[in-house]
């Protein structure tokens, strides 16, 4: 494993860790909630769904390593969301008790509350052309509703964004797989050189994230994206990139570029694709794959007790990079 790593001390540092009676005291002070809480899974992050006789929340603490203005950037972009999509099925910033947004904790970081978002987890459902059109058009649409939003914070650096993956080469050597090790490589250079032509092209801020772990399907429908969740990746970044992320995830191996075209036929919908946009969009999307491999390969070496939850998208990453054409 590297030691200087491009992470950044947020992917580095591990989750809070406030326990449940101490995370639901908060809860009943600020928000005069009670109720049960459930620990969900996050990268970075302590989540818990609270269970109450007024409904279901989520209630999120910060990294104590991540700039507060981050956390307001994702609360005022909810907030954007919700004037300007109405029917867009994303989490709902619930106020405090004294209208407040956000809650400063003693060691600087922020607890917020957001409403549940009912369906199955995406992950959970089959491959299918009508779910990967289903993910591009809430990936598009999405993105739509997101237009002329900006924040001081939306220009941070998250090695997550594609047009950060220059840097993620200090974290190749933590690829195990040697052919693994040498394709991602070689994506690398490709990046390197196209690079300065992303600058030409819409830029925005953009979820940065839409992998089957944040999308929900309906309860009686798996190929109805009816939720998008994990606001926590956003940036402001080439618009091209949220569908590369977006499509990453819906690869078929057996059909790369069928599979692929699909997911951009459902985009188009909401965003028709320039002539620059569609012919990066194989490459932006193999970019992205690199960026899972890399750096779930690293963190899952530095965090083994999380290494599952880590690891959970790097199989079809490789996959799918080994299905694409080569560069």
């Amino acid at each position: 494993m590297t030691g200087d790593t491009p992470l950044g001390s947020s992917l580095n540092t591990a989750p809070p860790d406030l326990s449940e009676r101490e995370s639901l005291d908060l809860l009943v002070r600020h928000w005069g909630i009670e109720g049960r809480l459930d620990r969900l899974t996050s990268e970075r992050d302590l989540n818990w769904r609270v269970s109450s006789e007024r409904g279901r929340y989520v209630l999120k603490f910060a990294n104590r390593q991540e700039d507060p203005e981050i956390t307001r950037f994702q609360n005022l972009a909810l907030q954007h969301i919700a004037a300007k999509d109405p029917s867009l099925p994303v989490p709902r910033v619930i106020p405090a008790a004294d209208g407040a947004t956000e809650v400063p904790l003693v060691d600087g970081s922020l607890m917020r509350l957001l409403s549940w978002v009912e369906g199955r987890p995406a992950h959970l459902a089959p491959p299918s052309s009508p779910l990967r059109r289903g993910v591009g058009a809430m990936a598009g649409r999405l993105t739509r509703a997101l237009e002329g939003f900006d924040h001081p914070a939306a220009g941070h650096h998250l090695q997550w964004d594609i047009k950060q993956a220059s840097s993620l080469r200090a974290l190749v050597p933590d690829i195990a797989d040697d052919a693994l090790r040498q394709l991602c490589a070689q994506w690398l250079d490709w990046f390197d050189a196209i690079r300065p032509g992303l600058d030409a092209l819409p830029w925005q801020v953009v979820h940065a994230d839409l992998n089957p772990h944040n999308l929900l399907t309906a309860e009686d429908d798996a190929t109805v994206v009816a939720g998008v969740l994990d606001f926590g990746d956003m940036v402001r970044t080439p618009r091209i990139c949220d569908l590369a992320v977006a499509a990453s995830y819906q690869i078929d191996p057996a059909a790369p570029l069928a599979s692929l075209a699909e997911v951009a036929e459902g985009w188009a919908d909401s965003l028709p694709l320039l002539p620059k946009e569609s012919a990066l969009l194989p490459g932006l999307t193999a970019i992205r794959m690199v960026t899972t491999i890399a750096i779930t390969s690293h963190r899952a070496a530095r965090w083994p007790d999380n290494a599952t939850y880590i690891l959970r998208n790097f199989p079809s990453a490789k996959a799918g990079i080994l299905a694409l054409p080569r560069p």
